[in-house]
């Protein structure tokens, strides 16, 4: 029998529905009458061994999307088909932000049903098979970084620089941005290329277990200590110790870690004496570091350690010219490693679609987002349809469901399929996007000084072109942060802080 399907659903009858579905389409079916009951079954002896999870979303004490978020804490990465009656997409929007596969709507019908179970299996295999195959990360420099636009050549010039020296390291950005990257370039590029480098995530250590990751124990120091370990100081000795999610790490371990890079060496757990090492400390974190400083929950005297040379990578919605090259460059790797991919190009429309999409899951993201789509698709040219996920979240968006749902925004010619601009063009025309307003008359430039012959604040002046902005393009978000060269959320964010209403344009 094929992988058991766990189903998650209050109504008894809806269970023994979605049983005797599951049960025909030849799976062990595994039911749980409601969120905590799910979360009880994946911790329990067959979670190891469940396919996928039919969820429904609306359930007393803990809904869908608190499942969700407990099989996220608990990194149970299972392929997940959340059910939903007539009418409910924004909650359906919610859940594939929240990592869901795929949706059904009540009552769903066997031949749907039996399709999402098919493709989650099939993405879930491939996933596996990923992870299995995927090879050691070698050595690499900042010309493997696949980036085309202007907002990662700061990042390149600034750990170019840093690769010169020993100077500690802080890497700044959001989860998914890609700070291990540029910490491994940084090595590659450096006198320490060739040499260990030793990756951390010090959010994923249990926290009774840090002190004896990062700076080794001594056999017997405490239970379970049945033999000596070295540490990850250790493990990193004449090369790069990457401390991913600092931010993450308790108050007693900071102090340590202080030690550890002002004076050079490390006290083992039960030792009698402290060990020297020679490693060159890059750290990350997607957390406000200052901001934990002030709230008593970061050292500041670290900080300032390791604070010395910060280097902020950009989310990829404020980089989107990087989305074309990530795409193709993901699109040829998985075609390399996985003969069985047919998939080769990708339409104009859903390169239109991806670079519309805000991507808080970053490049990382993108990646799984790609591969996913290689997995479903049957034809050699990923469309529209093979991203179900962000196409649904886009659809949410109004200004944005044209360019979501328009398939015929370019031809089949792979020239065409290239050419990342035109597809933009299209989608923005097939939108009305495209459509601006007339400029007013003597709007056409902005006054750098004031009634009184000062300067203006850079703060003054980006209000106006905000406004300006929005008057211009109809209040066309999406167009106007394209404009202004910054993400739609950054723009939000904006608005929100100068009091400016996003449906008028006016505060």
């Amino acid at each position: 029998m094929a992988a058991p399907i766990l189903i998650v659903d209050d109504d008894p009858v809806q269970r023994r529905l979605l049983e005797g579905a599951v049960t025909r389409f030849g799976h062990e079916a595994i039911l749980a009458d409601g969120g905590e009951a799910a979360l009880k079954a994946l911790d329990g002896p067959q979670g190891r061994d469940i396919g996928a999870v039919i969820l429904d979303l609306a359930m007393p004490g803990i809904d869908g999307l608190g499942v969700l978020k407990g099989m996220r804490e608990r990194e149970v990465a299972l392929p997940v088909i959340v059910q939903t009656a007539q009418g409910g997409i924004e909650t359906v929007v919610s859940a594939m932000r929240a990592g869901a596969f795929d949706f059904v709507v009540k009552p769903a019908s066997p031949e749907r049903l039996k399709t999402a179970i098919t493709n989650a299996l099939k993405v879930e295999a491939m996933e596996d098979a990923r992870r299995t195959k995927r090879p050691p990360a070698g050595l690499i420099t900042f010309r493997d970084l696949v980036t085309r636009g202007p907002a990662m050549e700061r990042v390149i010039r600034l750990g170019q620089k840093a690769a010169s020296s020993n100077i500690p390291i802080l890497i700044e950005g959001e989860s998914g941005v890609g700070k291990e990257l540029v910490a491994r370039a940084i090595q590659g590029s450096g006198e320490r290329r060739g040499k260990p480098f030793v990756p951390v995530n010090c959010g994923a250590i249990p926290q009774n277990l840090v002190e004896s990751i990062l700076f080794g124990h001594e056999k017997g120091a405490f239970t379970g200590a049945t033999e000596k370990h070295p540490g990850k100081f250790v493990e990193a000795h004449g090369g790069t110790l990457f401390l991913d999610e600092i931010g993450d790490l308790p108050p007693e371990v900071q102090v340590k870690l202080l030690r550890a890079v002002q004076e050079g060496e490390v006290d083992p757990v039960g030792a009698r004496s402290t060990v020297k090492v020679d490693i060159r400390l890059i750290s990350a974190t997607h957390r406000d570091l200052l901001q934990q400083v002030r709230d008593g929950r970061f050292r500041e005297d670290l900080y300032y350690r390791l604070h010395v040379f910060p280097i902020f990578v950009p989310p990829l919605r404020d980089r989107r010219e990087d989305i074309e090259p990530l795409v193709t460059h993901f699109m040829a790797r998985f075609a390399r490693s996985q003969s069985s991919l047919k998939a080769r190009t990708i339409a104009g429309s859903a390169l239109a679609m991806l670079k519309a999409y805000d991507w808080p899951g970053n490049i990382r993201q993108l990646e799984n987002a790609v591969f996913r789509a290689m997995v479903l698709s049957d034809g050699e040219m990923l469309s529209v349809e093979d991203f179900p996920q962000i196409r649904a979240q886009l659809e949410d968006i109004p200004e944005l469901k044209h360019t979501a749902v328009d398939t015929s925004a370019t031809s089949g010619k792979p020239e065409q399929l290239a050419d990342a601009s035109t597809a933009t063009r299209d989608a923005n025309a097939a939108s009305g996007l495209a459509d601006r307003r007339p400029m007013p008359a003597g709007i056409g430039a902005l006054s750098a000084l004031d009634q009184n012959g000062n300067v203006r604040t850079l703060a003054e002046v980006e209000l106006e072109m905000i406004r300006l902005a929005i008057e211009h393009y109809g209040g066309q978000m999406s167009e106007v942060a394209r404009r202004l060269g910054i993400g739609r959320s950054t723009l939000y964010r904006k608005l929100k802080e100068y009091g400016i209403d996003p449906e008028t344009g006016r505060g």
